[in-house]
């Protein structure tokens, strides 16, 4: 579904990115780490298209993402709270979301249901302007926002950092029925290696630009990254 071919991507003469070839196959569920820096979000940012690469190339179903705009049409991505409306409140959003999808409010309505144990109650009917929510609601606004688009591919840059254990349960627990159910490809960057070993069938660990290690997850993974960052605190 996703090919990567000569990446590159630098700052003042340093790489931040430099990636010969990587392939992520449809319905694959991939998991990014690295430490602080690694180039992880800048390579998110060159695959939506919102960076362009020094040189090389990112397809998404065998078409350049900077020539054309058709992976737009099924990719959803929640990156930060940038991608927000912050003038707008979440049931708003989620309106505007689905009426670039072509689905109407009740549509829209009928598929929050989904959601409520995921919202938790904090996020519909409570009459706030997405700006003023936390940092956690804000970013489950993000990831429903993703998820009721019914895109093919879905990306998601740290979205267990700022909610809370529950939440972090119940994502976990959607991000796995998304792969099982609907055969979604999923690239998640993390942090947190427990949550991104559990929910990835594959690990891609970068390191000053590179992708040092493509692991696919067993029951060893997690300890294998453990020792890995160990080494290098």
């Amino acid at each position: 579904m996703i090919e990567i071919q000569d990446l590159k991507k630098g700052y003042y003469g340093v790489n931040v990115v430099n990636i010969p070839q990587l392939s992520i196959k449809k319905g694959e569920s991939i998991g990014l780490v690295g430490n602080n820096g690694a180039g992880k979000t800048t390579l998110f940012r060159m695959m939506l298209d919102l960076i362009r690469p020094d040189a090389g190339e990112v397809l998404s179903h065998e078409k350049n993402v900077a020539s054309n705009e058709e992976w737009k049409e099924y990719t959803a991505s929640y990156l930060d709270e940038g991608f927000l409306i912050d003038y707008l409140t979440p049931e708003e959003y989620f309106h505007f979301i689905g009426g670039l999808h072509n689905k109407n409010k009740a549509q829209i309505d009928t598929e929050l249901e989904n959601f409520s144990d995921f919202f938790n109650s904090e996020i519909l009917d409570r009459g706030k302007y997405i700006r003023d929510l936390s940092k956690g609601n804000q970013t489950k606004v993000g990831v429903a926002a993703c998820l009721i688009q019914n895109p093919q591919l879905l990306m998601l840059d740290e979205p267990f950092a700022n909610i809370d254990p529950s939440t972090q349960i119940r994502l976990k627990n959607l991000i796995k029925d998304l792969n099982k159910e609907k055969q979604i490809t999923c690239l998640i960057s993390s942090h947190d290696l427990n949550h991104v070993t559990e929910v990835c069938d594959r690990i891609l660990l970068m390191e000053k630009g590179k992708i040092i290690k493509d692991i696919a997850t067993n029951s060893n993974t997690l300890q294998e990254l453990e020792e890995y960052f160990s080494v290098l605190s």
